[in-house]
């Protein structure tokens, strides 16, 4: 299996070596913008022999670069009108559906580079030196400067990896220049032997990402209320329209993207990090944006009017909603662990099915929010305890995509052939497994012989004295405690208070209660508030002895 990784080492040069590096990406940029005008005049074209043909010499003698970069400006200038002439086709397909009524304008004019980022081939315009020095290719020919770097990337350089093509990228803020190497790592194909446990991951904006066992919610409160802060930094530039206004854009401009990019990575790492030798499923969210419709007016009786501040405040979050690339670094973070892989499944209906009964409804998320409420008579759950199913509707989307995720794996195990996206576009194969998905139910039972029923119970931060705390099963194996729910926040009220009771009776002080409690204690979004508790089985033991009673009677399905 292959893994295509970026190595972002420091260039380190002189003042001279400085100044070349900065002519060549200004004549590569203006090479850009020359072909770009050519492409453009001569019907758009995208194709890079036909530009090379026409541009090669003309680049050459005025602007002076070398022979492989000038063939570089063909072929980018020509990948861009294609991916151009891809979106022109895709919106005019979406505009007679009627999915937009926005006219693709990418072609209406030729597009125009401004960015100074050029692009290095191996062995033609860079190569590496000892005593870590890197020859890059310049107008005025190769020179070469020394560079630093993250040393386990710094290893793969010289010793594993594959050595691809190269970005020379200049951090203006910091006046800074970095080359931006690609490698491609080989890594051991994957077989399904290897992974022990799998976990669904649901992305969201409220909660960027909620995994299905640890039921981790990893809010997006702080991203978003920093974005709001950067649009309405940028709002008040933009009126102030002076020169020292348009410089403080400038160097407020990435710093958003570059917060999102570091939460990102810390979500992923985190995930990753948690769930060794397992099967991470996602949701194929490919062309989302073009199925979710943003409101551009709202109604009021029969009047028209223009969306409140927080409508439009909805819209552009959703605008900047990262799940893509959220999605990309779960996938390779995975890949480089060696010990577990990321795959996707359909996102149909996610949030919306029961996961014990497998009734699909819009009402399971009364006014589409985070509280889903299971809407069926006769669902099992309500039937033993006259309660509708109620959930994190984030979590209930996890635990759907970790149902999902066990079918790919029974599936690779049987056929021998793992499906890492599902396939699109045969309509007929996904309404089948759409069939076989609504037949799926999650399984509240205990079992310390299988890891992957294990998924379904919260694990809890505990004390350095409950690590060690075991139970046996019911065929006298030892296994290692997973921290389950206490029926105080589930229960009929008088129990509740029973159990209550008694704790305080024996002097478990509410401190000694809430030791092994979740840092998110308010995950049902304020809904349990303070009774969102949960307790170590050593705790729940000495309470089932008080009661005289099985510890069963106090541990249930997990239901909120």
């Amino acid at each position: 299996m292959k893994q295509i990784i970026t190595a972002k080492l420091k260039l380190q040069p002189t003042s001279e070596q400085h100044d070349a590096l900065h002519e060549v990406q200004l004549a590569h940029r203006d090479a850009l913008n020359y072909v770009s005008h050519y492409a453009f005049d001569h019907g758009k074209l995208s194709n890079a022999e036909q530009l090379q043909r026409g541009t090669y010499n003309d680049i050459r003698l005025q602007y002076k670069l070398p022979s492989q970069l000038a063939c570089n400006v063909s072929r980018q200038v020509g990948s861009m009108y294609k991916s151009l002439w891809t979106k022109l086709r895709k919106n005019i397909e979406h505009r007679k559906a009627k999915i937009t009524k926005k006219r693709f304008k990418g072609l209406d004019k030729p597009p125009k580079y401004v960015s100074t980022t050029l692009t290095y081939n191996y062995k033609h315009d860079y190569s590496f030196k000892t005593a870590h020095q890197v020859s890059i290719q310049t107008l005025q020919g190769r020179i070469v400067i020394p560079y630093q770097g993250y040393k386990p990337h710094i290893t793969l350089l010289k010793r594993q990896a594959i050595i691809g093509a190269a970005k020379l990228w200049y951090d203006r803020p910091h006046k800074q220049y970095y080359l931006l190497v690609s490698l491609e790592l080989s890594l051991a194909d994957p077989t399904p032997k290897t992974y022990q446990n799998v976990v669904g991951v649901d992305v969201g904006m409220r909660y960027l990402a909620t995994t299905s066992d640890q039921s981790q919610f990893f809010s997006g409160k702080k991203v978003w209320a920093k974005a709001d802060h950067y649009a309405r930094v940028r709002k008040r530039l933009q009126r102030k329209g002076t020169r020292s206004a348009t410089r403080r854009m400038i160097a407020l401009s990435g710093r958003e993207r570059r917060f999102k990019l570091n939460t990102n990575h810390v979500i992923a790492k985190t995930i990753v990090k948690a769930h060794p030798h397992t099967l991470i499923g996602i949701e194929d969210l490919l062309d989302i944006r073009e199925g979710m419709k943003r409101p551009m007016r709202r109604r009021k009786g029969t009047q028209v009017l223009p969306l409140t501040s927080r409508q439009r405040q909805a819209n552009h979050h959703m605008s900047k909603w990262a799940f893509a690339e959220l999605h990309s670094l779960l996938v390779y973070k995975a890949a480089l662990s060696g010990s577990s892989l990321v795959v996707k499944v359909d996102a149909d209906y996610t949030s919306k099915a029961c996961p014990l009964c497998g009734y699909i409804d819009k009402r399971n998320r009364p006014g589409n929010g985070l509280l889903f409420v299971c809407q069926n008579n006769t669902c099992s759950y309500k039937v033993r305890t006259d309660r509708p199913y109620t959930l994190h509707a984030d979590l209930i989307g996890a635990r759907n995509i970790a149902m999902r995720t066990l079918c790919i794996w029974q599936d690779w195990i049987q056929t021998g052939h793992l499906s890492v996206v599902p396939d699109r576009a045969d309509k007929e194969a996904k309404a089948a497994r759409l069939q076989r998905y609504a037949e799926l139910r999650w399984s509240p039972a205990l079992s310390s012989s299988s890891a992957k029923n294990l998924s379904h119970r919260r694990h809890v931060r505990l004390s350095k004295e409950d690590r060690n705390i075991s139970f046996q099963d019911e065929s006298g194996q030892t296994a290692p405690l997973v921290m389950p729910y206490m029926l105080t926040h589930t229960g009929p009220m008088k129990q509740r208070l029973k159990v209550r009771e008694i704790a305080e009776q024996q002097g478990w002080t509410q401190a000694r209660l809430q030791r092994a409690a979740d840092v998110n204690s308010r995950t049902m979004s304020g809904i349990w508030h303070d009774q969102y508790r949960k307790v170590t089985y050593e705790v729940l033991t000495k309470i089932a002895r008080t009661l005289n009673v099985e510890i069963t009677e106090l541990v249930e399905e997990e239901t909120d």
